[in-house]
């Protein structure tokens, strides 16, 4: 089994969104991501989506962007992201999914060996323009990651991987510590997957890596529309 991610999709097959006005890089973009997971993944992988999957704003319609991903090999698994306005119930969705579709909110998922727990989280503390209503928000998603990461351990057993999926980045660009990262520390996670970020300006690393724990980047575009493997 082989782990991949991507994220940031921003799929609008119903209510068109073009992404190329956010620069060529967005060029026939799921075209490319298609072409290159069907040349990686086989039906035995995982591809972790670490959220902004849809532009929909109604469930049904992000079905049908979601069928895109359909005929497409492995087992996919999905967070929220801050776009996603169609992730509304958690048991309407996980119903309406196929079986090799498995979306994640606070808790976990296993498979084999390998635990993948996700939550969308918030901006962290040292961000420009960090606000009091993002402290609020921040310390409620905080509360969120925690339920997340005592359900891993709840399953957790002797060579289990664990992997964290997050929408939001974990950390400031000074990459200092936050209570996102403090907790990934505190229950001894393998690898965090986050998304979020965007443009040709954005100067972020694809990894990083910060207390033993490597922390993978995977918005589309900032990754030229490859899928990211995920080493543990």
């Amino acid at each position: 089994m082989r782990i991949f991610a991507i994220s940031d999709l921003h799929l609008s097959t119903t209510a068109p969104k073009p992404m190329d006005i956010f620069g060529t890089g967005w060029t026939d973009y799921m075209d490319r991501i298609t072409k290159d997971w069907q040349e990686k993944v086989s039906d035995d992988d995982v591809v972790l989506i670490a959220g902004d999957i849809s532009w929909a704003m109604q469930l049904e319609d992000a079905l049908t962007d979601l069928s895109l991903l359909t005929p497409l090999k492995g087992k996919k698994v999905f967070i929220r992201g801050n776009h996603d306005y169609w992730w509304k119930s958690l048991s309407k969705i996980r119903a309406a999914l196929p079986t090799d579709f498995y979306v994640l909110q606070n808790d976990c998922v296993r498979i084999e060996n390998l635990l993948i727990l996700g939550t969308r989280g918030w901006t962290v503390e040292g961000t420009p323009d960090f606000t009091e209503e993002d402290r609020k928000l921040y310390l409620r998603e905080k509360e969120r990651l925690r339920l997340a990461l005592k359900a891993m351990e709840k399953e957790r057993k002797e060579g289990d991987k664990v992997i964290a999926m997050i929408h939001f980045p974990p950390f400031n660009v000074k990459r200092e510590d936050s209570l996102y990262t403090d907790l990934f520390k505190e229950y001894k996670v393998d690898a965090v997957v986050y998304g979020h970020l965007h443009g040709k300006d954005c100067k972020a690393d694809k990894t990083v890596v910060k207390d033993g724990i490597t922390y993978y980047l995977t918005s589309c575009d900032l990754v030229k529309n490859k899928l990211v493997e995920i080493v543990l």
